[in-house]
């Protein structure tokens, strides 16, 4: 089974060693994955753009490796700040509203406290055909 790295280009991967998400036949792990834009290295001082930004970031990650958010399974959120995560509600909703992976919310310190927010998804991409179990 062939392995995949993905980048995003931001420096942080480069710098602390890691890929933005490994491919492993169906299976894709995105790391957990902050607010930055990474074409500016910008990041908002607001929790729910910085959520909206993740799942831009996420979505990307999983386009190079052809799935979309629809294939996530389970999903990690990271704040600093638990109290921060309702803020955030409407736009989990917006991403995952129909999708509804399994999900835990951890609060954490992050490594720049910019950061009010880490999303870290695990997807499997979905066979074209085949019988559907549930």
């Amino acid at each position: 089974m062939n392995r995949k790295l993905i980048s995003s280009g931001s420096p942080f991967e480069e710098q602390i060693a890691y890929s933005r998400a490994v491919v492993q036949g169906d299976w894709i792990f995105v790391s957990g994955t902050t607010g930055f834009d990474y074409a500016t290295m910008t990041i908002s001082p607001l929790i729910e753009e910085q959520a909206t930004q993740c799942f831009e970031n996420i979505k990307t990650a999983l386009a190079q490796a052809g799935a979309t958010l629809s294939d996530v399974v389970r999903v990690h959120y990271i704040l600093p700040n638990g109290s921060d995560f309702e803020k955030c509600w409407p736009v989990l909703r917006a991403y995952f509203g129909q999708i509804r992976p399994s999900a835990t919310m951890i609060s954490a310190n992050l490594l720049d406290p910019r950061m009010l927010i880490e999303i870290e998804v695990t997807a499997m991409r979905q066979q074209a055909s085949g019988p559907s179990i549930g």
